[in-house]
């Protein structure tokens, strides 16, 4: 008897769980793949439940898309994995009369966002300071990325050691100007048919214009990337910073690590407004913490080698921020590596590191739905990845990546919003 009922019990379960799929995929193709916004675009979706090991409905999860954004995804499980609770600051070697100091890849020096400036108080020395060139086989700029975005805030140069976010912070107010650093020049002029105030930078030098409509009071700023340069560069600008002479050397030796600000707070704003600086310095510090090198392509290589090297299918990666299109991967990609961080991770410490429903890059989308995802967007592609914890309390990982869609990318996120929407309220 017992067994006969156990038999019945797993019909009925088989039989729930393939209406189950049966509406889901009734949605995804009579409703979200019909829609203007999708109907000629390449989409992908992969959703899973954790607590079951069931796949709740696939389709297209094993091709290749352009994620944008979520390639960020990637980077987080990269530094949850090397970065530890703080990040790598600095290496330094103390001498009779020498600090020597090499950068590690630390975003966060003289960032406005960070009060806490450990490398700073580090450099409060009365010892002649002199910085080390940190072996990097980085670019100033990723694979693929565009050149003429130059000057634009979310494509700031890489290097060893950033200074103030690697961008000149400027200020325009009344009749005051103010650019940070101050060893950066620039020229301003007056046109009253501006609405905005407008800051740019020649391409090959860091030399800065600044347009404002001389009728609008208000303060108002902007920031521009500013070109790191060599090491002997950087040196002017600490010395600058320090008022005090900075010295170039290549001296050898051992050097201790001195830990930085904690990891949670530069993955945070990474994720929630989607920075790709601080996606790009963190491979970058993961190489440094490794091997004293920095190399992305070498992180993403040894990632993929270790703990990815189980994934669904392989991905072509090669960044950390999502800015180039030569990054390829597969929804179901997506779904095993977030699957994995919540099985690793505390799940609250995870949902506040992602955009959630109503806040972050998500403030528009998903209120009152407790969605827990990274968004991506580039022309023509739209994603988002991540947790959905239904009305019945049921925890999905899910993924969806649109590309080549040509409608407006709000119309693909409400049409992905509508169909996430209706999977949370039923189920």
């Amino acid at each position: 008897m017992k067994r006969v009922m156990l038999c019945c019990l797993l019909l009925c379960l088989q039989s729930t769980v393939y209406a189950q799929y049966n509406e889901i995929k009734k949605w995804a193709e009579n409703e979200l793949l019909k829609t203007a916004a999708l109907r000629q675009a390449h989409t992908g979706i992969c959703i899973y439940e954790p607590a079951t090991g069931k796949y709740w409905y696939s389709y297209q999860d094993n091709r290749y898309f352009t994620p944008a954004s979520n390639t960020k995804i990637f980077t987080l499980y990269t530094g949850l994995r090397y970065l530890g609770d703080s990040l790598p600051a600095v290496r330094y070697l103390n001498t009779d009369s020498v600090l020597y100091v090499k950068g590690t890849g630390d975003p966060s020096f003289l960032h406005p966002d960070y009060s806490l400036q450990r490398v700073l108080e580090l450099l409060q020395t009365s010892k002649h300071i002199a910085v080390v060139p940190t072996v990097n086989e980085n670019k100033r700029f990723g694979p693929g990325w565009a050149w003429n975005d130059y000057a634009d805030y979310y494509q700031s140069e890489l290097n060893d050691w950033p200074m103030y976010g690697n961008v000149a912070h400027i200020r325009h107010h009344g009749d005051s100007n103010l650019i940070v650093p101050k060893q950066f020049g620039f020229s301003y002029k007056n046109d009253d048919t501006l609405k905005e105030l407008l800051a740019e930078r020649d391409e090959h030098s860091n030399q800065f214009s600044l347009t404002f409509n001389s009728r609008d009071k208000s303060l108002q700023e902007a920031e521009v990337p500013f070109i790191v340069g060599s090491t002997q560069d950087l040196a002017g600008r600490l010395a600058d910073t320090l008022h005090r002479p900075v010295s170039v050397s290549d001296k050898k030796g051992l050097f201790t690590m001195l830990n930085g600000i904690p990891a949670d707070s530069l993955f945070t704003p990474m994720m929630h407004r989607s920075d790709n600086f601080f996606a790009e310095q963190t491979l970058m510090m993961c190489a440094a913490r490794l091997w004293d090198t920095i190399s992305t392509s070498r992180m993403i290589d040894y990632m993929l080698h270790t703990y990815l090297s189980n994934l669904p299918d392989t991905p072509h990666w090669v960044d950390g921020s999502g800015l180039s299109r030569y990054n390829l991967f597969t929804p179901r990609d997506f779904v095993s590596v977030l699957t994995d961080m919540y099985k690793t991770y505390d799940h609250e410490r995870l949902y506040s590191i992602f955009p959630t429903g109503g806040k972050g890059t998500l403030k528009n989308y998903y209120k009152g739905l407790s969605v827990h995802a990274k968004t991506g967007t580039l022309s023509g592609c739209v994603a988002l990845s991540g947790y959905l914890i239904t009305s019945k309390k049921k925890t999905l990982v899910f993924s969806v990546l649109v590309n080549n869609h040509n409608n407006s990318g709000s119309n693909v996120r409400r049409a992905v919003e509508s169909f996430l929407t209706q999977i949370s309220e039923h189920y």
